[in-house]
């Protein structure tokens, strides 16, 4: 998987992050490097804003990212990170072993304690009092041994406990130094309620709860109270414990319910994701603007999502595959479509080219040909026209530019084309005014009929051999049908001025 340079930037700056939490005590960081892992591997499941579609924080967790993660090759800033990542878990797994071996040594000499506590527990009455400076010694060590194993907390304070209470029922010999410890323990077990109470307005349910089970290990560490006084006291230590757990589990409702809704609402996202790909699985066929406009729904959708927290852990993943799948699924299949729609752009694009490089090469051969065919001409640059008039659209950086090369081409012909047609029309103007002069000078030389017959039987013979010519020439020449052309318009000429001839020798006979 490629990375973008932003994303390598983030990615590098969590290694050094990481890097320098590690010259910690790894006891203290570990909130902060279950964050910084986090943020790692979403950076890396999380497209940027721009992706598309791929760049989103739709509360993807660890679990999510590593899922994805699993076919793809591992990157250097990942093996970085994960070579950090393993030194810190070294780090603790020897910090670990070394607190297992320690709770364990602590558990075996309380176990040892517990022992000589037994037999002064047990022993006479008598010997209590003389046992009362060991007790009090084994309590102190007692206080002073670390914690033991979490499996065995319950046994060992349930037996100190037992000792405990079992001994200084024995002690009924010297009332005052029991006055004296339940006195003390009063005290200490009356702060902790007052703490207990404290906690209660603590914001903080997490670290409220976490500080509640502080006080209620060391209230096990203490000893009994007044007999009269430990049911009261106990119940206002449970009442405070109680609104904290109170608040703890509600906070954890709240935190489910809320998910749940997250749920529903991605859910809900996924439905409209489906009603929008639904002409896209139907293969229906969409303009430019509906996709724009089906993107700028998706977009939205999008932006949405990113403002949703975490669902369920049970569903989290799963409707992220869904939303993923939904908007891969548009995606694709908007970049088949423009693909598709590139590709007849440049189809177009060649053959509008190719018309304009005609039409040019045309209005070229108008200006430099003199024998050109005029009309057979502009019938092939009206085909031209008709042509380009079949063809689609082009991209829009091409499309003006290319519609003027064509029609200035079109144009410069046709303008050439009239042009000429001008100056043919003047010439043939100019001829017929020369024939009619040079007719009416024959005219006014013709004095009598005869001459009128000599004429007429000129312009007979000159009408034949026009014929006769104009039968010779094909078109085995650029300029053959301009001259038969030509010839045809004089032989109209003089077949016009024959018609006057017999009209003047009618006229002249009839007199």
């Amino acid at each position: 998987m490629l990375k973008s340079k932003s994303m390598s930037a983030e990615r590098q700056q969590l290694v050094d992050e990481l890097k320098a939490l590690l010259e910690q005590d790894v006891t203290a960081i570990k909130d902060q490097v279950e964050h910084i892992k986090t943020q790692f591997y979403r950076a890396e499941v999380e497209p940027s804003t721009k992706d598309e579609c791929t760049n989103d924080d739709s509360g993807t967790n660890e679990e999510e990212v590593q899922g994805i993660k699993a076919e793809e090759q591992p990157d250097e800033q990942e093996e970085q990170f994960k070579a950090l990542l393993a030194e810190y878990k070294a780090k603790r797994a020897e910090i670990a072993a070394k607190a297992a071996a320690e709770l364990q040594a602590n558990y075996q000499r309380k176990q040892q304690l517990l022992e000589e506590m037994k037999t002064l527990a047990e022993g006479e009455t008598d010997a209590v009092m003389s046992a009362l400076p060991r007790m009090r010694e084994l309590q102190a060590e007692w206080k002073g041994i670390g914690a033991v194993p979490a499996e065995k907390v319950q046994e060992v304070r349930k037996a100190y406990q037992q000792y405990q209470e079992q001994f200084y029922d024995m002690v009924k010999i010297n009332i005052e130094l029991r006055d004296l410890d339940f006195k003390k323990n009063l005290e200490l077990k009356t702060l902790l309620c007052e703490a207990a109470e404290r906690l209660q307005e603590n914001e903080n349910v997490i670290e409220a709860n976490r500080a509640l089970q502080q006080l209620h290990e060391e209230w096990a560490e203490i000893g009994p109270v007044a007999r009269e006084l430990r049911e009261e006291l106990w119940e206002r230590f449970k009442a405070a414990s109680t609104v904290i757990n109170k608040k703890h589990q509600t906070y954890f409702d709240e935190l489910h319910a809320k998910e749940q809704a997250n749920l529903e609402k991605k859910q809900a996202i996924v439905e409209q994701l489906r009603e929008i790909n639904a002409p896209v699985v139907n293969n229906e066929p969409l303009s430019s603007k509906q996709w724009d406009e089906l993107t700028e729904k998706i977009q939205a959708l999008q932006n949405e999502w990113r403002t949703i927290g975490f669902a369920p852990k049970k569903y989290n993943q799963s409707v992220y595959e869904e939303y993923r799948a939904e908007c891969d699924r548009f995606f694709h299949a908007k970049t088949a479509h423009f693909k598709e729609v590139r590709d007849t752009f440049n189809d177009n694009l060649k053959r509008k080219r190719a018309l304009a490089e005609e039409a040019k090469t045309i209005a070229e051969q108008a200006k430099s040909d003199a024998a050109i065919q005029w009309n057979e001409t502009a019938d092939k640059v009206r085909a031209l026209q008709a042509e380009w008039k079949t063809i689609g659209p082009v991209a829009r950086k091409y499309s003006d530019d290319l519609w003027k090369q064509f029609t200035s081409a079109c144009d410069e012909f046709f303008n050439a084309k009239r042009e000429a047609q001008k100056a043919e029309r003047a010439g043939r103007e100019e001829r017929r005014n020369n024939a009619k002069a040079q007719f009416s000078k024959r005219i006014e030389n013709l004095n009598d009929n005869q001459k009128l017959y000599r004429l007429r039987d000129n312009l007979q013979q000159e009408i034949k051999t026009a014929e006769n010519n104009i039968l010779f020439f094909t078109a085995k020449s650029k300029g053959a049908n301009k001259l038969v052309d030509n010839m045809q318009r004089k032989i109209d000429e003089l077949k016009a001025q024959l018609a006057e001839v017999k009209e003047k020798i009618k006229v002249s006979e009839e007199e």
